[in-house]
């Protein structure tokens, strides 16, 4: 046994190229198994954890006021298990240059429900104290008993921070996790009449029963609530909070199946052929071990060696290069994804007895479909040379005249791939693979970069400033430097289509507005009319919303008291960063809701008008926040942020499972062609004519790869975009042609690099070694 463990290692070293292609091949499959695996399973784990812990709301109801009697009457409602009131507002801080949103939470006494972690300092007990979320706090430099002044219905509070907290209720704030502009804070009880007129709550919280129908227990609610000022509900599964971290978990746990099943699947066919190259190489080797009583079992043991030794190297480099690489940039980019006190990933050791398992598994079934054949022959057939194989004509030599005009050296070629036809399509399945890794990546890289760039064609305004509450804006009273200035009103509704319903903004504005562009799925603009509703694509692909459908819009202001109307889709707009439906004044007023404009547009005539624009509404007490376009652009290069590694890694792994497969491959064709290659070195044919020989066969099986890589990337790129995109955010489904010829270029330079690799092996053939009798 230990002198077949010298020649497993002796045929290593003498195939050692080929031994590290296949190692890498192995290793990028690890290397995704492992980092998403550990992503996904940590992540999922300790949501669940988190969630139960902190007892996460099965159910939020919102009142314009209710008091704690009528809260302790509704307790009394089947299926509620535990049931909590607060009171919620909306607040803003103002600083030097811009205002932050504040959402304030009070915290029932006996809280139960959506219970707080506190990172630093205490709950508040005091009407003057605020716990406030720790990465606001350390975005505006906040630090346990600092002031902070809030301005909430016009009045100015001042409270004293008593400590910094994180709650499972805002795992994920928003798209991008804007903790500058946007924070959650959480005050006492006491301190509701100092911002509400009396003592009331205007939320309740409801943890329900296991295995209750939360549907069934929304609706009861709702008929308890009759006499009530009841506005809406939203369950759990609803939230934002829980469907995004949810999508997430979901997403990653599907990637972490899909790809390292690819991989080692293309490592098994390259095993398959690497075996069936050593195996058939050394007959007279396995015919000498059989004549010299060695059983079969032990000498299948012996070559399932090599992709037993090939699987454990790899999957170990894989996993540790996971651990330096992988779980790095996703620790850091689920910092900056989600709010999750003390998580961490490490890759367990574990994780590498999977990888291990799979190709180790892979790797013994290819080997034993190589040697199975031989290891049934005889000892002394085996010692014989292997009968050439028999070819029939191929169809183009069939065709009078044709075939006579093809040079010699290109009917070798042709005669090489359908000689050996499985092990051609063999040869491509990994450069198809590298191709549509490679394609998806830089899709994906650059449809992420048309949406941080659509920003500019769709938004045209300087400014736009948002008034106070009950101000009615004044455009007569503008200041001279401005070009253009179009008034506009936001709205929170609910979507609803047949029985889906889901969160949305609705925005007002005139049809003439031209600071803001619309434009359709094939980048032609579209404008606004008084008879319909622009709908965001990203909503219509979700709820297969066509142009002429009528879909329910629910507006949730409480002023409009859930007032629900039907609108007909105009057209369908495409809206990559912060999608919302449009609809004009005059079709708002056709509900019989008066249109009350709260924004302001503006264009300024230059950039030193622009200045003076801007300290003009900055000293206008009615004007509320003013904005830039800077913060959707901060919105859309979160994204490709976020996602920028990813491609990195996609694109990495590509390139090395397209050099690894190609260069195995190459070196497997020029071995067994090895006798082929000598016959015509002996009858003069130069070293630069072979090698283009072999050239040209990779080139041909490249360019079919690449043909049959094509309609798969389609498909490939438009399922990592429905991962990326949400009705938050639309991601372009459509490939640049651009991307697929850069794509399809660095398939050919990787096929190029393996051919000059491989020229040293041409030079290297023994014509006498090769052409002699084995007999």
């Amino acid at each position: 046994m230990m002198k077949l463990f010298l020649k497993l290692l002796r045929d290593i070293k003498q195939s050692i190229g080929q031994f590290i292609a296949l190692v890498l091949i192995i290793a990028v499959g690890a290397f995704f198994y492992a980092g998403l695996v550990t992503y996904s399973d940590k992540l999922s784990t300790y949501t669940k954890s988190y969630f139960e812990e902190h007892n996460l709301s099965d159910l939020n109801v919102y009142y314009s006021q209710i008091s704690k009697d009528d809260v302790a009457d509704l307790s009394k409602v089947e299926g509620i298990h535990k049931i909590e009131g607060r009171y919620t507002l909306d607040a803003t801080q103002a600083f030097e240059d811009y205002k932050t949103s504040l959402k304030i939470h009070s915290i029932p006494v006996k809280n139960e429900i959506n219970t707080l972690t506190t990172i630093e300092g205490s709950i508040p007990t005091k009407k003057d104290e605020i716990i406030i979320d720790s990465h606001y706090a350390k975005e505006h430099d906040y630090h346990v008993g600092d002031q902070i002044l809030i301005n909430t219905n016009g009045r100015d509070i001042k409270f004293t921070i008593s400590g910094l907290c994180e709650n499972v209720e805002y795992v994920k704030k928003n798209e991008t996790q804007d903790h500058k502009t946007y924070g959650v804070a959480y005050m006492a009880e006491e301190a509701i009449p100092e911002v509400a007129d009396g003592f009331s709550y205007n939320e309740i919280m409801i943890d329900a029963q296991d295995g209750y129908d939360i549907d069934q227990l929304g609706q009861s609610i709702e008929g308890q609530s009759k006499q009530l000022s009841y506005l809406n509900q939203i369950s759990k599964e609803r939230t934002f909070n829980y469907s995004k971290i949810n999508q997430t978990i979901y997403n990653n746990g599907m990637m972490s199946k899909v790809v390292p099943f690819v991989l080692f699947l293309i490592a098994a066919i390259i095993l398959f052929l690497t075996m069936s190259r050593i195996i058939d190489s050394q007959r007279n080797q396995v015919g000498i071990m059989k004549a010299l009583g060695v059983k079969n079992r032990t000498i299948m043991l012996h070559y399932m060696g090599y992709p037993v030794l090939a699987g454990i190297v790899g999957s170990i480099l894989g996993s540790a290069v996971a651990a330096s690489v992988f779980i790095p940039l996703v620790t850091a980019s689920s910092a900056r994804s989600h709010s999750l006190p003390d998580i961490t990933y490490s890759l367990s050791i574990y994780s590498i007895i999977p990888p291990i398992l799979f190709s180790s598994a892979f790797g013994l079934l290819a080997c034993y479909l190589s040697g199975r054949t031989i290891l049934k022959e005889r000892a002394a057939q085996a010692m014989r040379p292997k009968p050439p194989k028999t070819m029939k004509k191929l169809v183009i030599e069939r065709v009078p005249g044709l075939w006579r005009r093809i040079s010699y050296s290109y009917k070798l070629i042709l005669r090489n791939i359908f000689l050996n036809k499985p092990k051609a399509l063999a040869s491509s399945v990994g450069v198809v693979v590298s191709t549509v890794l490679l394609i998806t990546a830089f899709g994906t890289q650059a449809a992420l970069l048309k949406v941080a760039n659509q920003i500019e064609d769709v938004y045209k305004y300087d400014l736009r400033v948002d008034y106070t509450m009950e101000t009615s804006i004044d455009t007569t009273n503008l200041p001279s430097g401005i070009k253009n200035g179009y008034d506009l009103s936001t709205f929170p509704v609910e979507f609803i289509k047949d029985t889906q319903k889901e969160n949305a903004t609705l925005v007002v504005t005139a049809k003439e507005n031209s600071l803001i562009h619309f434009f359709d799925e094939h980048d032609n603009e579209i404008s606004l009319e008084n008879n319909g509703v622009l709908v965001p694509k990203s909503y219509a692909d979700k709820y297969h919303i066509v142009e002429g459908d009528t879909i329910q819009i629910k507006f949730t202001a409480p002023e409009l008291k859930n007032k629900t109307v039907d609108t007909k889709v105009l057209q369908i707009s495409t809206q990559y960063s912060n999608p919302s439906f449009y609809i004009t004044p005059a079709y708002l007023k056709s509900f019989d809701i008066d249109y009350r404009p709260t924004s302001l547009l503006v264009e300024a005539n230059s950039s030193t008008d622009l200045i003076s624009v801007r300290n003009f509404f900055e000293q206008d007490p009615q004007v509320d926040t003013i904005a830039d376009k800077t913060g959707l652009k901060k919105s859309a290069q979160y994204i490709v942020k976020q996602n920028s590694f990813v491609f990195i890694m996609f694109t990495i792994c590509a390139v090395i499972l397209s050099f690894s497969a190609i260069y195995t491959i190459s070196s497997i064709n020029i071995y067994e062609r090895n006798r082929e290659l000598a016959t015509l070195k002996v009858l003069g044919y130069q070293k630069n004519k072979i090698n283009r020989l072999i050239f040209f066969e990779n080139i041909i099986l490249t360019t079919f790869a690449v043909i049959v890589a094509l309609p798969i990337s389609g498909y490939m790129y438009a399922l990592i975009v429905k991962v990326l995109s949400s009705t938050h955010q639309q991601i372009p489904n459509k490939l640049n042609i651009f991307i697929i010829l850069i794509s399809v270029i660095l398939a050919y330079l990787l096929t190029i690099l393996a051919n000059l690799l491989l020229r040293r092996k041409v030079t290297k053939i023994n014509m006498i070694e090769s052409l002699k009798s084995v007999e």
